[in-house]
C-alpha cells in the first residue's frame, strides 16, 4: 500500500471513530433513534477502515512458492469483504429495526 493510501485510511478511519463517538454522545443526550443510527453508521464505517487495513497488510506478504507472484490482489478480496458487510449487515439492520 502507497504510504498516501495509508495515511488517508488512517485518517479516514481516526475520524470516523471521533464521529461515532460523539454520535453516539449524541444519542446519550437525546434519545434520538436518527442519532443511534448515524453512530451506528459511523462504527460501520470505522470496521470497514479496519478491514482496509487487513487487506494492505496481507497483502504485503512476501511472494512464497504457493505465490509466486505475492499477495497483492488480497488487496481487492478485502474491498469486496467491506461491500458485503456495508450491504448486508445496514440491509438486516434496516429490516430488524424499522420493520
Amino acid at each position: 500500500m502507497h504510504e498516501g493510501s495509508h495515511r488517508a485510511i488512517v485518517a479516514a478511519f481516526l475520524a470516523n471513530l471521533g464521529i461515532a463517538i460523539a454520535k453516539f454522545a449524541g444519542f446519550a443526550v437525546t434519545g434520538a433513534a436518527s442519532m443511534l443510527a448515524e453512530a451506528i453508521h459511523s462504527v460501520a464505517d470505522t470496521g470497514n477502515q479496519g478491514l482496509l487495513f487487513l487487506g494492505g497488510a496481507r497483502a504485503r506478504r512476501a511472494a512464497d512458492e504457493s505465490h509466486p507472484f505475492g499477495y497483492g490482489r488480497e488487496r481487492y478480496f478485502w474491498s469486496f469483504i467491506v461491500a458485503l458487510v456495508l450491504f448486508s449487515v445496514g440491509g438486516l439492520f434496516a429490516l430488524c429495526c424499522w420493520s
